[in-house]
């Protein structure tokens, strides 16, 4: 399936955790946090500004990026997890 997120939205992958700490630990599947950086799979044209003009989106396809711990709506496609979000969701893009 394929999804086009409207206007100022992202569609956004979590990225994997690692299993282990640094120390060597392995971390159980009731102890993990969700991950809060994420690719951006697709990405809206923007928001309209009051006199009507779209607002180019800062974010692209592809950029990784980091996000609040409770943003978006999470939704399954093709049996993987996504969250549907604002860009104003968005905290920072990692390089």
């Amino acid at each position: 399936m394929k999804l086009k997120p409207l206007n100022d939205r992202v569609l956004v992958k979590r990225l994997e955790m690692e299993e282990k700490t640094a120390g060597g630990i392995y971390i159980p599947d009731s102890a993990k946090e969700k991950p809060m950086k994420g690719e951006i799979v697709a990405a809206g044209p923007g928001k309209l500004d009051d006199a009507g003009k779209r607002v180019k989106m800062t974010v692209k396809k592809g950029d990784l990026v980091l996000f609040a711990k409770y943003a978006g709506s999470e939704i399954t496609i093709d049996g993987e997890e996504h969250l549907v979000m604002r860009e104003d969701d968005i905290l920072a893009i990692v390089d």
